[in-house]
């Protein structure tokens, strides 16, 4: 379904710069994903350097061709973080071809123990990003331990306020666990588990996720969830628009089905903790209108 194709040409690399200015001191970082890198930016502080290779809100993730530049930032990185779960098969090609016996690689998926085939949105579940930034600082910790205390404090800081997401979480799940949902994708799979939803049409997701066609009486039942009303909000990826995709998304208007659009790249202008929080909020929103 995903038939707009773009190269490297298209997608730079965006720097998430965590200081004012580089220092040939500092620790580099490659992260394949820009939340992973404003992890990494928020647990270093001063003392990193760090490189998002994808960064672009409006672009597709699958869609990502690696390009002689990523090579050549991987080459020269202290620490590697990314999501792993067949989500960036890429980074793994590119790590391959480019040894460098003291750089460290840092796997979302192994960390939480997903493996492929899993829902590869991971850092949707709760339990990843918490994971990562414990990994993150460690490692730094090792590198640098002159500055072991800062790090020890930024992952307290993080981890406090990603604490104060789980409460917002579980204050939904409260409220609106059993809720019936649906989705075009598996994006907001892991979040949507958490906050106590009954996903409906997954087998639909997983083949629109794989871009493949969904069989007849999965595209049925889709539409029916909507029509009937048993869905009451449907999430779509936002960085995917396709013929399918439009068309439930008009179905589900039709039949005044909420629609959430959720982003598997953190916005422009986010942190973990703004782009998880607005979310939320947003689902919060649709929900409380439901019952008014």
């Amino acid at each position: 379904m995903r038939s707009i194709l773009f190269g490297a040409a298209l997608l730079a690399l965006g720097t998430v710069l965590a200081g004012p200015s580089f220092a040939a001191d500092k620790v580099k970082i490659i992260a394949a994903e820009n939340f992973y890198g404003d992890l990494a930016a928020q647990i270093g502080g001063d003392h990193v350097e760090v490189t998002s290779i994808l960064s672009n809100p409006d672009d597709d993730p699958h869609l990502f061709e690696s390009s002689p530049s990523t090579a050549k930032a991987l080459s020269s990185a202290d620490i590697v973080v990314y999501n792993g779960a067949d989500y960036d098969p890429w980074m793994d090609k590119l790590l391959s071809a480019s040894t460098n016996a003291d750089r460290s690689t840092i796997v979302a998926a192994d960390l939480t123990g997903h493996t492929s085939g899993d829902n590869p949105h991971l850092w949707y579940d709760p339990k990843t990003l918490p994971a990562v930034a414990s990994a993150i600082a460690g490692e730094l910790e090792k590198r640098d331990n002159a500055n072991a205390d800062v790090y020890k404090a930024n992952l307290a800081r993080f981890d406090a306020s990603f604490a104060a997401l789980t409460k917002q979480a579980d204050a939904l799940k409260g409220k609106y666990q059993g809720t019936q949902v649906t989705a075009t994708e598996p994006v907001f799979g892991y979040m949507a588990e958490a906050l106590g939803f009954k996903m409906l049409n997954y087998d639909f997701q997983v083949a629109t996720m794989n871009d493949t066609e969904p069989s007849p009486s999965q595209v049925a039942a889709f539409e029916k969830s909507l029509k009937d009303g048993s869905a009451k909000i449907l999430f779509y990826n936002s960085q995917v628009s396709d013929e399918t995709t439009k068309r439930l998304l008009q179905l589900a208007k039709d039949n005044k089905v909420t629609v959430v659009g959720v982003t598997e790249t953190e916005p422009a202008g986010k942190t973990i903790q703004s782009w998880f929080g607005d979310q939320l909020q947003e689902v919060g929103s649709a929900l409380d209108g439901l019952t008014q």
